[in-house]
């Protein structure tokens, strides 16, 4: 199976700025995903979709391709992952390289290891999925079945729409959410289901110890004392 490795880094950044290059613990957030990448044994080939030469320029610092620059158009606040996606495959198409599959890594999930990457492939394969992705195991507390909307008269709902909550905690069914890590996706489920999930998903369930996803400036420090606490050295940045 040949595998595309997409790293999506567009140079626009609200809660952050320019968080994508902004240095974790000596180095480029970008670089954390450059070495999972590079030590992946399942991705066929590994490029960065950007609209910013100077993501450009660090991705490529640090082994990362950048063989196109993306549009503007593809590169808004509200523009989804999916045309992105869609726009680097069809580009590599173009240019005689077809995949079976694109595998998703978002900058902003720093702390996934090699292991994800190629263990999401695998499921993909075994199970004839249309897409894996990592997942975290939702706690109790926060499960459908005790979770409440409120309507726009007031009124609390049950998010399962049952008309009571489960009673125990024990008979409470696992519930998970998307991690945001890894996703794997094959080829025709985003160029001709115009999806990235398909109808068939399944989940690699990860641990919720020592992950981040960076958002905020705070995510930073969280991801910085995770590293120091894996013994993780502070680097100088690569030049």
């Amino acid at each position: 199976m040949k595998v595309l490795g997409l790293v999506l880094a567009r140079g626009g950044s609200k809660g952050v700025p320019r968080k994508n290059i902004r240095l974790l613990a000596g180095k480029p957030l970008l670089a954390y995903t450059a070495e999972a990448a590079g030590r992946a044994t399942r991705l066929t080939r590994t490029v960065v979709s950007t609209d910013d030469d100077e993501i450009a320029e660090v991705a490529r610092r640090w082994s990362l391709e950048v063989p196109f620059i993306r549009p503007a158009g593809l590169a808004a606040d509200t523009t989804p992952s999916l045309p992105v996606v869609q726009h680097a495959l069809a580009w590599l198409e173009a240019r005689g390289e077809r995949f079976d599959a694109v595998c998703q890594l978002q900058p902003t999930s720093p702390l996934r290891g090699p292991g994800e990457i190629d263990a999401c492939i695998e499921l993909l394969e075994i199970h004839g999925a249309d897409a894996v992705m990592t997942m975290g195991r939702v706690p109790d507390e926060y499960n459908p079945h005790w979770v409440y909307f409120q309507d726009e008269e007031g009124a609390m709902r049950l998010s399962t729409g049952e008309a009571a909550p489960l009673p125990r905690r024990q008979a409470l069914p696992p519930a998970f959410h998307r991690d945001g890590s890894v996703y794997v996706t094959r080829r025709d489920v985003i160029m001709q289901q115009q999806s990235l999930y398909g109808s068939r998903v399944v989940g690699l369930v990860v641990p919720a110890v020592d992950r981040v996803n960076i958002d905020r400036l705070e995510d930073f420090v969280h991801a910085e004392a995770i590293l120091q606490r894996q013994g993780q050295a502070v680097f100088t940045e690569q030049r």
